[in-house]
């Protein structure tokens, strides 16, 4: 069963039966929207990027992007970039896999963001989504739906964070100018 996020809501990410989820998949699609011109709509294809920042004790240590495909440790990775969207008419455009148990116990939280590297804003884009898989099953956990286009670059979409034994997830959904997740750091920071 899925849950339907709303920006600031938190769900724990401990199973039905009690036990702990192991691996997960934060996966981002999205649509380019169409635009009107004089002679009909067209669409113009937008790059967006998924970036994973992870932080202990509130500094950046790691990151998961295009660029670097696997965390350090191996226990987080990109499977890749996708410079159009839309592909999975619905699915998955970029994905990250995080195995919860293999993240190192200094690592708190991973904040997962989207950002339009080549400067597209997101009134460029619709359906824009970012969602939580139990990679173990493929069941869909939890999905954040971004409503609406603005005139940013970049969105902070959520955070997983460890919380006593588990982990729980936290829709942001802030807007945000930048084109790398380094630009982001400035609007990351309030959120951890």
């Amino acid at each position: 069963m899925t849950v339907n996020m709303t920006k600031g809501q938190a769900i724990s990410l401990q199973k039905n039966d009690g036990g702990s989820l192991t691996a997960v998949r934060m996966g981002l699609g999205w649509q380019s929207a169409p635009r009107r011109g004089l002679f009909g709509s067209r669409t113009r294809e937008v790059d967006l990027d998924a970036s994973a920042v992870l932080f202990a004790d509130k500094q950046p240590v790691d990151v998961v992007f295009f660029r670097h495909l696997v965390s350090d440790d191996g226990s987080v990775r990109h499977t890749g970039d996708n410079l159009v969207g839309g592909v999975g008419q619905g699915g998955d455009d970029e994905a990250i896999l995080v195995d919860l148990a293999r993240i190192p116990v200094h690592i708190d939280q991973i904040v997962f963001t989207v950002n339009s590297f080549t400067g597209q804003t997101f009134q460029e884009g619709q359906n824009a989504f970012c969602r939580l898989v139990d990679e173990t099953n493929g069941q869909e956990l939890a999905r954040y739906t971004l409503a609406g286009g603005g005139a940013y670059t970049a969105q902070i979409m959520a955070k997983v964070h460890r919380s006593g034994p588990g982990w729980t997830m936290t829709a942001l959904g802030t807007p945000a100018n930048g084109r790398t997740f380094q630009d982001l750091m400035p609007s990351i920071l309030p959120h951890l």
